[in-house]
């Protein structure tokens, strides 16, 4: 199968209908054998309806329903599973990402071998108030992560299927699947500048939330990629430092008291320096940044995926 088409959605039964006839006009044009799997993520509209109605008069549209609303990561999660086609299409069911971009990224994939495309709303018709902290996200993102995009999170994408077999979307990490794909060994990532399209109908589920979890995933996936399996070499490092720098504190104290003895003057009491508060501080702090490392190696020793590694071919 060519092409399999993943559109995750909340409320969208008004679009849905238009939505589907437009990719099906772009699809067929282009003679590609396809799929379809809308994804209700808990919808309380007629979404499902809709969705049924489609799969009984197209047998290539497919739906996935939840029982209440999970997130956008475990509906493409869960489409992710079951596509089938070479090349795996991802786009919002709003109508705000263009069907008309479909032959291109299908051909970015299997012609330019790329592994993954991004979608690059260079031109949005969002409020200032969505735009503006988007830019400093994604900025974010790209010195973490040193994938150079301008949208990490653009719902408009296209993947080698390899890339969504080999990658676990969980939680809201949908917003940082190029990092995904970097970390499990698909380096060959792009963006595509595409069409961005006003909201026709419903309302955004934008919210400000996005933001704060955003950068505490972000963070979460970059201490993985660089420490996820050898922990003891962050909290290791960094409790030695912090023991280190307790134990000079401590050499100060004693230096303090000594040099009292020698000049044969009285000494001042040892919690009156600050470098004896500095060095209980650092050496409680460091001892026990060097346990948490000890105790994740233990826990990664043990775990099932520490033997765990894609093979891209054998013979």
């Amino acid at each position: 199968m060519d092409l399999s088409i993943v559109i995750p959605l909340l409320n969208e039964a008004e679009s849905l209908p238009e939505l589907y006839a437009w990719i099906e006009k772009v699809v067929k044009r282009e003679n590609f054998s396809y799929e379809i799997f809308f994804v209700d993520d808990g919808s309380t509209d007629d979404s499902w309806r809709i969705i049924s109605e489609l799969h009984q008069q197209h047998p290539e549209v497919h739906g996935i329903r939840f029982q209440r609303n999970y997130g956008k990561s475990p509906a493409l999660q869960s489409a992710f599973a079951q596509t089938r086609g070479d090349v795996v299409i991802t786009m919002d069911a709003d109508l705000q990402d263009c069907p008309d971009e479909i032959p291109e990224l299908y051909r970015l994939i299997k012609e330019e071998k790329y592994h993954l495309i991004s979608g690059w709303k260079k031109r949005r018709y969002d409020p200032i108030t969505k735009t503006l902290p988007t830019k400093l996200f994604n900025a974010t993102a790209r010195a973490f992560s040193g994938i150079q995009l301008h949208d990490f999170n653009c719902g408009l994408k296209s993947y080698d299927s390899r890339v969504v077999k080999n990658i676990e979307v969980y939680n809201d990490m949908h917003r940082w699947i190029p990092f995904l794909a970097k970390n499990a060994g698909f380096t060959k990532i792009g963006e595509k500048v595409v069409q961005h399209q006003a909201r026709k109908y419903g309302h955004t589920k934008f919210g400000w939330d996005r933001f704060a979890n955003g950068y505490l995933d972000l963070f979460t996936l970059w201490f993985l990629s660089k420490f996820g399996k050898k922990p003891m070499h962050f909290f290791g490092l960094i409790g030695s430092l912090m023991f280190l720098l307790g134990f000079f504190a401590v050499l100060a104290v004693g230096g303090i008291k000594a040099y009292a003895l020698f000049k044969d003057v009285t000494a001042p009491l040892i919690t009156n320096t600050p470098y004896f508060y500095v060095a209980l501080a650092c050496m409680i702090i460091g001892t026990q940044l060097f346990l948490a490392g000890f105790i994740g190696e233990l826990i990664t020793r043990n775990s099932l995926e520490r033997n765990r590694y894609n093979i891209m071919e054998q013979i």
